[in-house]
């Protein structure tokens, strides 16, 4: 799709920060004006610094007065949040990057940590070196990198972890693992286990597509270790059943009492740098500021009294990132803002995004990066500085908070992403964005998690954490807000009692997607011509036909690329680990469909290609 043709961008039109900023609130005013505040939406990153974050949601949420507010951590992590909340009253990771070390078993779902959390991984390794017996088992479709440091690979049908999770509960129950003083402190304790009874191991290894004996040795392993990490990804969140897999896996931890203790515990490995800040500040379209809650009046007033926004904080969500593509082409969604992300080729239905940015009236997007699919589909382009030439805070898995400070002077007229949106709401004529250096942004937000806390109790509470830690902003060394462990049954836990979920695992988990060869009439191949090698070949999806051959498309990562290869791509070096992309087959199905070593696939379905 060509560049559309009002684009500031790409050898267009050139401009300065005055002029386009007055644009930028004339025309956000505009479009609130005509269409009311749930016209405008603003789609930000977890590559933002957290001082980004909060400018850009509370001048959404605050001022603007409308939820229509997501991240891209709508993708990867609000399963994650979900999960948390459902189960600590708060989203937070009671545990620790030191229990990946002090662990006795590290079990993995849904994570090729070897590849997407290298460091962490390593430190791991390390231990296991040291002492041999700590036992790592890796739960994943695909045999990863991971699995060849693993003791035990379950390479379950994929969307059957809350099966192998029932199980699990069930087993632990069942022989004699439950911390009855636990979880007698919990809620949900005997709906959870009445859920998981029906999962025997038979009826597991039935829905997994796993070895009886494999699902045994596993749930066996879990029992005799007090000391067990379950770390989970993006297998985990991804998923239309994310949410229910991040509680059955915390179900099993929390029957058995291991959370928030030395080497023990579910451990939710972001995807982002600071998928964490951006949820701290709220940055998603169902959040609000400082781990406050949305859906609660008193909630919204608190905030709104702090910000002193203009009217009263909108309490309902009506546009997350997966739907504004519905959204822009109904014409609810009138002017969308796009930070720090690339949404073009990132979101689901992606073609669909692009033509709905091509119908949008106003798309302004702010960007590091010289070039992006999102950035051909831009009527105005900010310059936006990278995260080495700015200053500000980010919050990492385990609740560190760590001070970023700039590497180098930022490229030419760039701006910080807070700026850029401080200018923004005060050309709209909004007070309270008067912000000369991100310390204060910084400070506001730790205020705001200090607001009305007593009256409102939360874990997060950033003015106590930084009196305990007693440094400036500008020096301040790391501080893990609630301390290294998190007890969430102790009588100073700021939240309700811990529950446990009951689990009703979906039933359309073990459906797979029917292949079979085809040549370019659609027809299926006679059986000489599958035997014929072919240099381009079609893979059909054609889920009605019986004699297909059942596969299941999933998604993975690269291991030397990121962000849709917008930043690593311009490394060479980084190009020649996987040079294009890639459908990798089980040598079993690739000889079925006649498809060898390097041959190109394509991949049609009857109406859309996938």
């Amino acid at each position: 799709m060509p560049p559309k043709p009002s684009a500031n961008s790409l050898n267009q039109q050139d401009s300065d920060w005055d002029t386009v900023l007055d644009d930028v609130a004339s025309r956000l005013s505009d479009t609130i004006a005509k269409h009311g505040p749930e016209s405008v939406m603003f789609y930000v990153s977890s590559q933002l610094l957290t001082e980004d974050y909060y400018v850009a949601n509370k001048l959404m949420k605050g001022f603007i007065v409308s939820n229509n507010i997501d991240s891209n951590s709508r993708l990867c992590m609000s399963s994650a949040v979900a999960g948390h909340n459902r189960a600590f009253g708060a989203d937070l990771v009671p545990g620790n990057y030191t229990d990946f070390e002090a662990c006795d078993l590290l079990v993995l779902v849904g994570s090729n940590m070897a590849w997407c959390h290298p460091i962490l991984f390593g430190r791991f390794l390390q231990a296991k070196q040291d002492n041999p017996n700590k036992k790592l088992i890796v739960i994943d479709p695909r045999r990863t990198d991971s699995c060849e440091f693993a003791d035990l690979h379950l390479p379950i049908a994929p969307g059957t972890d809350t099966h192998l999770y029932n199980g699990l509960l069930k087993y632990l129950e069942e022989h004699g693992c439950t911390d009855a003083e636990y979880a007698s402190q919990c809620d949900g304790v005997e709906s959870a286990v009445t859920a998981a009874d029906s999962w025997d191991i038979e009826s597991v290894a039935k829905a997994t597509q796993l070895d009886a004996e494999k699902i045994e040795q596993f749930y066996q392993l879990v029992a005799a270790n007090d000391k067990t990490v379950t770390a989970f990804s993006m297998g985990v969140n991804q998923s239309s059943s994310g949410t229910d897999k991040v509680n059955a896996i915390i179900n099993s931890h929390l029957l058995t009492g291991r959370v928030g203790k030395k080497g023990a515990g579910p451990f939710s490995l972001t995807g982002q740098p600071n998928a964490m800040g951006g949820r701290e500040v709220g940055a998603l379209a169902n959040l609000l500021a400082g781990h406050l809650q949305l859906d609660i009046a008193e909630h919204r007033q608190s905030v709104g009294k702090f910000w002193q926004s203009p009217q009263p904080i909108a309490p309902k969500v009506v546009v997350k990132a997966c739907d504004v593509a519905d959204a822009i082409l109904d014409g609810k969604v009138k002017a969308i803002w796009i930070v720090a992300t690339n949404p073009v080729v990132s979101l689901p239905e992606a073609d669909k995004f692009r033509q709905a940015l091509a119908a949008c009236d106003l798309v302004i997007v702010s960007e590091c990066s010289k070039d992006s699919d999102t950035l051909r589909c831009a009527d105005i382009v900010l310059p936006a500085q990278s995260w080495s030439e700015k200053s500000g805070t980010v919050t990492n898995s385990e609740r560190r908070i760590s001070r970023q400070r700039s590497l180098v002077t930022g490229v030419g007229d760039s701006k910080p992403d807070w700026w850029i949106f401080s200018q923004v709401a005060k050309r709209m004529g909004f007070k309270g964005f008067d912000y000369i250096e991100p310390s204060e942004i910084f400070l506001e937000h730790a205020a705001l998690t200090s607001h009305e806390n007593s009256k409102y109790p939360r874990q997060l509470d950033l003015m106590a954490e930084l009196e305990k830690h007693n440094q400036p902003y500008d020096s301040m060394s790391p501080l893990q807000w609630g301390g290294q462990y998190i007890d969430v049954i102790a009588s100073d836990f700021q939240h309700a009692k811990p529950k446990l979920v009951a689990i009703t695992p979906p039933r359309q988990a073990g459906d797979v997607n029917r292949f079979s060869p085809i040549n370019d009439n659609n027809k299926t191949k006679s059986k000489a011509e599958k035997q014929t090698k072919q240099n381009n070949l079609g893979l059909g999806l054609t889920q009605n036909v019986d004699d297909g051959l059942k596969l299941r498309l999933i998604t993975g990562r690269l291991r030397d690329q990121w962000h849709t290869m917008t930043r690593t791509a311009l490394a060479p070096k980084l190009n020649q680990q996987q040079t294009v992309p890639t459908l990798t087959l089980h040598p079993q199905d690739a000889e079925a469909l006649g498809v060898n070593n390097n041959d190109f696939v394509s991949i049609k379905a009857d109406i859309l290609q996938v």
